[in-house]
């Protein structure tokens, strides 16, 4: 049986976690420092889900409805939320939507219908999986673990692109800053630079600082000129 990340049907058996081996003790200790948070309205799915979780070495948090899972889940770090789709008052898609908003929380859908249209609304919610009742807990293991792999790398790749994106922000304004150098000063693109580095030295700050001064200064500068000459027009 398959579990991936991907959108599929995951069905499985009800078999009993505790008749499985876990898989190692690194893995049982990794997974012990993971908090899930586990909402569904059937109390009954909800208790039997998260003993068996519990037993697989996660903490696991619960909820029967979506504002107890939002309270829960602004009380403290949660890797990963497990959601029942139906549920009265807030369904497992507002409440998705909620946590990502809020908390920017992963998470993964669970429900006892396997219907195209759901599974579709999942995916466009950003759901990093699709679990259809019952479940094996042995099974639903590699499905979290994937998870939260997946969150990891797109965490990562998030935060590379406001890297990348602060990096190109700090280019552009010291490009411009060199530029208004060369127009001030009379000097070609190194001399300007080599300028602004110097002066950025000098006072130990950062070239991206000075050279948000220069910019400010100029675009003062630039409004009084506007002014003065708006005047001149007026008076004439």
């Amino acid at each position: 049986m398959t579990v991936s990340v991907s959108f599929g049907t995951l069905r499985l058996s009800g078999a009993s976690v505790r008749r499985k081996k876990r898989a190692s003790e690194s893995s049982l200790t990794a997974q012990r420092q993971t908090r899930l948070l586990l909402v569904d309205d059937d109390r009954l799915v909800l208790a039997t889900l998260s003993e068996g979780l519990r037993d697989a070495g996660y903490e696991v948090l619960t909820a029967s409805n979506g504002r107890e899972a939002l309270e829960l889940a602004r009380g403290g770090e949660v890797h990963l939320a497990i959601l029942d789709v139906r549920m009265p008052e807030m369904d497992g898609v507002e409440l998705a939507a909620a946590l990502r908003s809020d908390q920017q929380i992963p998470f993964l859908f669970l429900s006892a219908y396997g219907e195209s249209e759901i599974v579709r609304e999942a995916a466009e919610q950003g759901a990093l999986g699709y679990l259809v009742k019952p479940l094996d807990i042995a099974q639903i293991v590699p499905a979290i673990e994937a998870s939260l792999a997946r969150a990891c790398e797109l965490a990562n790749l998030k935060e590379a692109e406001v890297r990348l994106a602060t990096a190109l922000a700090i280019e552009q304004k010291t490009r411009t800053a060199v530029g208004l150098l060369m127009e001030r000063e009379g000097l070609d693109r190194d001399a300007a630079f080599e300028l602004l580095r110097r002066r950025a030295r000098s006072q130990r700050r950062k070239i991206v600082d000075v050279a948000e001064e220069l910019i400010t200064a100029a675009e003062i500068l630039n409004r009084f000129s506007a002014q003065g000459t708006q005047r001149g027009s007026d008076n004439t």
